[in-house]
């Protein structure tokens, strides 16, 4: 991952996470690793659930697959999310990230998508008082 994101862009999107789930209850997860075989939304099911994110209480995790070599992207909602969300939601987030891929502008990228999909949560799942951060900020890294 070193060589696809720097420390200080690895730290602009923990922060861009942060910032997102403030404004939802919403749990945001990055994952990127090298290859992906799979379809890469049966590869981020994997991830999910390796990545505990089904245990979250509102059923409400949202994780950003990205498999650097393979030039795969999924974006994987919940069962909560999936539930009052049309098909395609993620879609324009996925198209965004492709733009800026195409680009070379990573981080740049991803940190919009994470933006944008707290922006969506916050719709479904507003922040609430009691609201505990339940999964971490920082990006999870495959092989």
């Amino acid at each position: 991952m070193r060589r696809f994101l720097t420390e200080s862009e690895e730290k602009t999107i923990t922060e861009a996470i942060g910032l997102a789930e403030d404004k939802t209850s919403g749990e945001i997860r990055v994952h990127i690793e090298t290859r992906c075989k799979p379809d890469p939304l049966d590869r981020a099911l994997e991830v999910f659930y390796a990545l505990g994110m089904e245990k979250t209480r509102d059923k409400n995790g949202v994780l950003i697959y990205i498999a650097t070599d393979d030039h795969k992207l999924a974006i994987l909602g919940d069962e909560g999310i999936n539930k009052v969300v049309p098909p395609n939601f993620w879609d324009a987030e996925l198209e965004l990230m492709k733009s800026h891929f195409k680009q070379g502008a990573f981080a740049l990228g991803i940190a919009q998508a994470i933006h944008d999909v707290g922006e969506k949560l916050k719709a479904f799942f507003p922040f609430q008082t009691d609201d505990k951060d339940e999964l971490s900020n920082d990006i999870s890294v495959g092989h």
